[in-house]
């Protein structure tokens, strides 16, 4: 049936319209232009109304979903049709309806559903035909974002262009920026509408960059425009690259980016028939298998040759196309490639590559196959397949759209077609994977998601909306122009999104604010709109009072009688200013004028208040620069030269009260500073990690060039030119530096060309004016070239000045370098500012003017290194890069020990370019000052870094060996670097466990790189330990004689010294003989351990406790399965405690483990220190629950409501109840097994009793039980004790603590906790009971709660462990003893075989009867050695030995776990030896563990004392007067710069515990450590994890 829609063109019916041109491609219909509007169906049959023509013709078209796709979603859609006639049609007045609408598309794309309905196009009809609309559309955001992205589109922009300016010509202005921002979509050729297919298919090897984002959201346009169907077809044709990880981010990305894909897809999924294909192109000869080594076929394609397999036959093809499936060695040699032209002046169609063998296994498929397809290859054939119409390629493809179409063509398959349009290129970064995953590995950023990445994640966190990413890519349209852009125009399409809806806050820069004094204002909380335009986004409370604060920089502007307006307040008037020496302003004086609304001609300011009821929260703010300083990277460019590695800058600012009701991701505006994203909500100081976190907000740029006015508004070159003293302007600094005279000295001129050189620094870090930077670097060049003509030299940086007698041959006089007290010399301003840091510390002055003075130390080390290439040293001679002459010729003996001094030097800076161990650290600096010392007393002269001392320049005359030998010493190094670095690759692939071939690979290079240092040096290579040349092999020697003890020789630890034949040389982790001299380090097999406790802790920990089977990593960050070696240790505490907790009248109960929201919140000191932790369940399959409910992260608000219930009289007390359960909190920090996890296991416990003496004593009561744990059974010794104020529970009267130590790390852990709560629970949760002692009264009851957890595993682990794995005690091992057969070989009778089996079954009867738990190892498939290892790493405490010598002999060997040592024993003693010796391994470890805690535990009296034993990694027992302002100083002023102090630990000291039984008793008047006030106790600190 034809249908015939008839308008009036001078009125009209948009909303028609554009149903009809929806439907068109599924209606037969016909539009013309007439008197009046209809839509004629047959004569009876006539609609005439615009609302009832679109119904109809969305009816007639049932499944292009216009009329919706439920019976709610069709009531909704007659809603808006309604809504649009009565209130949008020809109304005035349109506030009203538009706030309504404004609301409803708050968080929708469409009106109805998810798609495109009648409800949207009648409702923008309405709109577009409305005068009003175009003068309104900046007050509504969000009907301002729908209507422009409805507007983009091809139907509602034709049907717009074409019929709107008959009814409502809009304004020149308005028009012109639709324009503007809405880019040109070109018409997909031959599309149809709801038939058109596309497709998004990337590569599961990264994270989603801007650039997908822009193929993402043109794909989704398209589909949208024409209802068509969108696949995201994940391209997984390369297993080596493809991850299931990226396909995870890469989801969660593109829902992020509001993306629906209609289908998901693999290129995997179609294997078999892109396979079958391929044999299809062999058969009919268009493609053959070519064994051409890859480089020859390279050099064949550029020079046009044909490959000599290309005329194989078919049965020749079909052979090496089997060989290839089989995966053999020829068939990874070979590749298919099509038969096309190799003649063609296009690269892409001269033979491409079709298939190529690869030995991965893929993620999906695994080794069903071991050749894939190429991209190329595959794309066309899934393209087709799949029933994509339009295949969207950026324009880099469009040489292979001839392949593309050359593959379609010959396998006869449906042909897509592809449409082409520019890639997106920005200036200032880089979008390629690798690069991108280069920056992440080498720790440039933070990861994936680092603000100043690229990718989707990045910009979204720095601020970007979906909406303005979406409205950036609309206004690209379908441009095929590749141009390189900057980032200012698509942060200036987000500007326009979130400036009207941020909310307005402010926030003072805490580095320099000036007190205000208004004397006549009374102190009071008013309400004010958050935005002033924008009602809708709320109000914010301002606090107004006596005493408010202003920036510094504005306050330096004002003049006294000045009008000044406060935003948000009114007009003041400045009636005095305060100024102190240095000129600054220190506080101002300042009355109201509220009554003058005269704000035209007065300089506007920001401000705060300081009042207690409001206090200024902390908040930093952080700006990013580009990670790139080139704007454009071009092919020939190494990006990693122009890398900005102060690409990061942070500013502390005193904060609006109202920013700490943030959340992460909300988008402000800070007045005068500009727009912000909220990274990191604010916490309050948490009892637990004894933090105050304060708001992070980062920076979003906003597309303008200019910064935002930070200085007074009104005349800011004012401001500058009253800060002179503070800093510097470019253009000052351009002419503080003038050019000097020729007929100045050397010397002089040298420091002209300093001065000019930090001249053109501090323009480039102030980012002056082009042409003031470029005038500046040619004055630079111009004093060098002076520098050159009078010197005859290049200048270097730090050089000294060259005299005339230099250049002469003849010269043999040392060259006189310059005066490190030059103000310009770098080490002179590096030793200053070193001064000044140590002064301010010393001072104890502001914390923000300490780091402001550290990071200027930290920039001028920077400086200096860069200038001489070396470290700064303090106490050293300034270094020098010129060639300098000496005078005397130094013996060989001090030549050699130069040489020692500089390798030794260069070994310390590597280990702190790669972060090495503090252990390692400190023994290598220590070697270094002794040879610094050993050259002095043969010398009499300090080591000078440079060239090693020369010799005359005589000689240099007349021979030429020392340059020679100069440089091959120069190559020496280069090759040692070389093996060095191929070293730790090699060592890397192994640990990675990398394919066979790549660690062959990699070992041959190695091999290769010391041969040809053996033929340059004529020695082998050795490698440099970190402790120095000298006294490194000693050490060496020494750990393998110790180890060798302990494994009884180098038979892997085999009883007695004999070793079977059946041991396979009984190698245990090392290779029997060990590494012999100049061998490098002994080789490790995987079994056992790579890294040492003693040099790399937190690798050692990770080895551990995987290789031992502890735990085992899972797909959730953060949470870990826990195996049953480690479980076993679990449940051996729970045992004893659960044992010990009910002879205390303790029951066992279970609460569950989901809390409601308001339960949680009922004690808010309580949770606000979990709250950032804190899981919660939203939603139960797709459905949104009505109120979240989050997952316990401790279980005082579960279980007390009960408590309420139950407790009645005194009679229901006391309540003893604990509980064996998991608890989740949501770490963000870097998890570590059993130490940080987001679920771990525990056992708490909550009583309540009548009295608090009762409760008192039952927290000793349990704290003693937490020790025993420890101590009895983990042989670890504790100290219990208090915490102190701020380290209590929160929520709690006092809480006491049970403080472990690792001696490895230097730090202290909290084992377990004991907290008495008193009333502070049962008045919030009112548990009451009704006093005996006063009838009728309410008496609250006093709570305690206390709990361990499974962290205890990963103490005991720490402390007892060796290099050689875990040690377990016996009272909490899983095995006590493993009994392993030994000597059983192919020799042995198969009698004595079975009579030894016999016996080691009679001692494991034996020693089951005596209640030890015991293993029988009887694998045959492992040897005794490999047995031995593996039962060592696990700790097992004692390993039973039974050979045939033994059998005869009636014995057997015991071997400890914690010494090594082997006992033999009789047959009739072996249970009551070893019942003793398992005993006597707990006592020892106890023992040792002790020790070590004394060892490392001191008590000290004074601040420099305290200092000094922490940074030798004790813990330290001080006089304390337990304030929580003095704790925070100490933690701040023991937090030590490693810069400053190589090797010290960064972390600041905390208070661990106030110990019951201190080392020293406090005298009476004895003051705190700091200084400050009377101490209180001796309180134990520490560095902590």
């Amino acid at each position: 049936m034809a249908l015939n829609l008839i308008i009036n063109t001078s009125n009209p019916p948009l909303g028609a319209l554009l149903a009809a041109e929806h439907v068109k491609s599924s209606v037969q219909l016909s539009v013309e232009e007439g008197k009046d509007t209809r839509l004629h169906i047959s004569d009876s049959i006539q609609f005439n109304d615009g609302n009832s023509i679109s119904r109809y013709l969305a009816r007639v078209a049932p499944a292009l979903g216009l009329y919706g796709s439920s019976m709610m979603e069709q009531t909704e859609v007659d809603h808006w049709l309604e809504f649009s006639a009565r209130h949008l049609c020809d109304q005035p007045g349109l506030n009203v309806a538009l706030g309504e609408l404004d609301k409803a598309l708050s968080l929708r794309t469409f009106l109805v559903g998810h798609v495109l309905t009648l409800a949207d196009l009648s409702v923008w009809a309405a709109l577009k035909g409305h005068r009003e609309w175009q003068d309104q559309n900046k007050l509504f955001p969000h009907v301002s974002r729908w209507f422009s992205f409805l507007s983009s589109q091809v139907p509602f922009s034709a049907v717009g262009n074409k019929y709107a300016s008959k009814k409502a010509p809009v304004n020149k202005s308005s028009s012109e920026e639709r324009k503007q921002d809405v880019g040109k979509f070109v018409d997909l050729p031959g599309a149809e509408m709801g038939k058109v297919v596309v497709r998004f298919p990337p590569e599961a090897s990264g994270y989603l960059h801007i650039g997908h984002a822009k193929a993402a959201l043109l794909n989704q346009y398209y589909q949208v425009t024409f209802k068509g169907k969108l696949i995201m077809r994940f391209d997984d044709t390369n297993p080596e690259k493809e991850k299931e990880d990226f396909e995870k981010v890469i989801l969660e990305d593109v829902a992020m980016l509001q993306i629906s894909p209609d289908q998901f897809t693999y290129t995997s999924d179609h294997f078999p028939t892109i396979m079958k294909f391929a044999e299809q192109l062999l058969a009919e000869g268009k493609a053959y298998i070519d064994d051409t080594p890859p480089e020859q076929m390279k050099q064949e394609r550029e020079q046009r040759a044909e490959s000599k397999c290309r005329n194989n036959s078919v049965e020749q093809n079909m052979k090496m196309w089997s060989e290839m499936k089989a995966g053999t060695e020829f068939g990874q040699t070979c590749c298919m490639r099509a038969k096309i032209d190799m003649n063609s002046n296009n690269g892409c169609m001269r033979d491409p590559t079709l298939y190529r063998c690869k030995n991965a296994p893929h993620p999906r498929t695994g080794g069903a196959y071991k050749v894939y397809p190429t991209y190329d290859f595959a794309c066309p054939i899934v393209d087709s397949l799949e029933g994509v119409t339009h295949a969207l390629r950026t324009t880099e493809y469009h040489d292979r759209d001839e392949q593309f179409y050359w593959i379609i063509d010959a396998l006869r398959i449906r042909k897509p077609y592809i449409w082409e349009y520019a890639r997106l290129n920005l200036n200032n970064t880089v979008l390629s994977k690798r690069k991108l995953t280069w920056f992440v590995d080498q720790g440039y950023v933070d990861g994936w998601d680092d603000p100043r990445f690229p990718t989707v994640r990045g910009v979204l966190r720095r601020g970007m909306t979906v909406d303005g990413l979406k409205q950036f890519i609309a206004a690209q349209g379908g441009s095929r122009s590749v141009v390189n852009m900057e980032w200012d125009k698509i942060w200036a399409f987000n500007k326009k999104v979130i400036d009207p809806v941020a909310p307005r806050y402010t926030a003072l820069s805490s580095s320099y604010v000036v007190p205000v004094s208004v004397p006549e204002a009374t102190e009071e909380m008013k309400e004010v709109a958050r935005h002033p335009k924008n009602p809708d986004v709320g109000m914010k409370e301002i606090w107004y009072g006596p005493r408010v604060l202003v920036e510094g920089a504005d306050a330096e502007t004002f003049t006294e009688g000045e009008v000044v307006t406060f935003i948000n307040w009114g007009n003041l008037i400045i009636t005095k200013i305060n100024k102190g020496p240095d000129g600054k302003v220190v506080s101002m004086e300042a009355r109201l004028n509220l009554d003058n609304k005269d704000y035209k001609k007065t300089t506007k300011i920001t401000w705060l208040t300081k009042t207690n009821n409001a206090p200024l929260l902390p908040t930093i703010c952080v700006n990013y620069q580009p990670l790139i300083s080139k704007a454009v990277i071009t092919k020939d460019d190494d990006f990693k030269e122009y890398i900005n590695k102060n690409s990061k800058l942070e500013e502390k600012m005193l904060g609006d009260p109202c920013l700490k009701n943030l959340k992460k991701g909300d988008i402000i505006q800070l007045q005068r500073r500009g727009f912000y994203i909220c990274d990191q909500p604010y916490e309050p100081i948490s009892p637990n990690s004894c933090k105050e976190s304060p708001c992070v907000l980062l920076y979003i740029p906003d597309g303008h060039t200019k910064e935002m006015p930070t200085a007074g508004s009104k005349d800011k070159s004012k401001s500058q030119a009253s800060s002179t003293n503070t800093t510097a302007t470019p253009e000052k600094v351009l002419s503080a530096a003038a050019p000097a005279p020729s007929s100045t000295s050397v010397s002089d001129l040298l420091s002209s060309i300093v001065a000019q050189g930090e001249t053109v620094r501090q323009l480039k870090a102030a980012r002056a004016p082009k042409d003031k930077v470029d005038k500046a670097v040619q004055q630079l060049l111009s004093l060098k070239a002076q520098f050159k003509q009078q010197t005859g030299m290049d200048y270097k940086p730090v050089m000294a000045p060259p005299t005339a007698a230099a250049s002469s041959p003849t010269a043999v006089q040392a060259l006189p370098s310059l005066s490190p007290d030059a103000t310009s010399c770098p080490y002179t301003k590096v030793a200053q500012q070193g001064e000044l840091v140590k002064k301010l510390k010393a001072e104890q002055a502001p914390k923000d003017q300490i780091d402001a003075a550290v990071k200027q130390l930290l920039a001028l080390k920077a400086e200096y290194k860069q200038m001489t290439g070396q470290e700064y040293k303090p106490g050293a001679t300034p270094a020098q890069k010129a060639p300098i002459l000496v005078q005397n010729k130094p013996s060989s003996a001090a030549d050699g020990l130069y040489e020692r001094v500089a390798e030794q030097g260069e070994v310390v800076r590597k280990l702190k370019a790669e972060k090495g161990s503090k252990d390692q650290l400190d023994a290598a600096v220590k070697q270094l000052l002794a040879l610094k010392a050993e050259y002095k007393q043969q010398t009499g002269e300090d080591y000078k870094p440079g060239p090693a001392p020369g010799i005359p320049a005589q000689e240099q005359t007349h021979t030429s060996s020392a340059s020679t030998q100069s440089a091959s010493s120069r190559q020496a190094q280069e090759l040692s670097s070389q093996v060095t670095q191929q070293g730790d690759l090699v060592r890397k692939l192994k640990s990675e466990k990398a394919p066979k071939d790549q660690v062959d690979e990699a070992v041959k290079t190695l091999l290769d790189l010391k041969n040809k240092y053996k033929t340059l040096t004529g020695e082998d290579y050795k490698p440099v330990t970190a402790a120095g040349a000298s006294g490194g092999e000693d050490k060496n020697r020494k750990e393998r004689e110790n180890k060798s003890e302990k494994q009884g020789g180098g038979g892997g630890g085999g009883g007695g010294g004999k070793k079977s034949k059946g041991d396979k040389g009984g190698q245990s982790k090392e290779s029997a003989g060990g590494a012999g001299e100049g061998q490098g380090p002994k080789k490790q097999t995987r079994l056992g351990l790579e890294a040492k406790k003693e040099e790399n802790l937190a690798d050692w920990y990770s080895q551990v406790i995987t290789k031992a089977e502890m735990i085992e990593y899972y797909d959730v960050s953060g949470c870990y399965v826990l195996r049953p070696w480690a479980y076993s240790i679990w449940e051996a505490i729970k045992d004893f405690f659960d044992k010990e907790i009910k002879k205390l009248g303790v029951e066992n109960c279970y609460f569950p483990m989901f809390v409601s929201q308001a339960a949680l919140e009922k004690e808010k000191s309580h949770i606000a220190d979990f709250a950032p932790e804190v899981a919660w369940v939203t939603r139960s399959g797709k459905t949104e629950l009505a109120e979240p409910i989050a997952v316990r992260p401790t279980s005082e608000t579960v279980m007390y409501p009960a408590y309420a219930k139950w407790v009645q009289s005194h009679r229901d007390l006391p309540i003893k109840l604990n509980q064996w359960c998991n608890i989740v909190r949501w770490e963000f920090k870097h998890p570590q097994p059993f130490l940080r996890t987001r679920e771990f296991l525990w056992q708490e416990g909550h009583t309540a009793f009548a009295t608090k003496e009762e409760a008192a004593e039952e927290v000793l009561q349990i704290l003693d039980l937490y020790a025993r744990v420890y101590e009895e059974l983990m042989a670890i010794p504790v100290v219990k004790g208090r915490k102190t104020e701020k380290e209590k529970f929160a929520g709690g009267d006092y809480t006491t603590t049970v403080e472990a130590f690792i001696s490895a790390s230097g730090r202290a852990i909290q084992g377990a906790t004991s907290h008495h709560l008193g009333q502070n629970f049962s008045k919030m949760f009112e548990i009451m009971f009704e006093d005996p002692k006063r009838p009728g009264e309410k008496q609250l009851a006093f709570q305690n709660s206390w709990g361990i957890t499974t962290r205890t595993i990963g103490v005991l682990t720490m402390v007892h462990g060796d290099n050689m794995g875990l040690i377990l005690p016996p009272r909490v091992a899983c095995l006590q003893v493993v009994i392993i057969p030994c000597g059983i070989t192919v020799s042995l009778p198969e009698q004595e075989k079975e009579a030894l089996l016999a016996m080691c079954s009679n001692y494991l009867k034996q020693l089951q009867d005596a209640n030890v738990r015991v293993k029988f190892d009887l694998r045959d498939n492992y040897s005794p050695g490999w047995k031995f290892n593996h039962w060592e790493l696990k700790g097992v405490p004692i390993r039973l030995e039974v050979g045939p010598k033994d059998m005869q002999q009636k014995q057997c060997v015991a071997v400890r776990r914690d010494t090594g040592a082997k006992v033999t024993i009789p047959e009739a003693e072996v249970e009551k030896k070893l019942v003793a010796m398992l005993e006597d391994i707990q006592n020892n470890l106890y023992k040792k563990a002790s020790d070590d805690l004394k060892t490392n535990m001191v008590a000290v009296d004074t601040m420099e004392e305290f200092q000094k034993e922490l940074d030798k990694g004790k813990i330290v027992q001080i006089p304390f007067c337990g304030g929580i302002e003095c704790e925070d100083w100490l933690k701040k002023t023991t937090a030590k710069d490693q810069d400053l102090e190589p090797g010290a630990p960064s972390m600041g000291a905390k208070s661990l515990c106030i110990p019951f039984s201190p080392l020293k008793t406090l005298q009476p008047g004895q003051m705190c450590v700091s200084g400050k006030e009377p101490a209180q106790f001796y309180t134990l600190f520490g560095r902590s994890y």
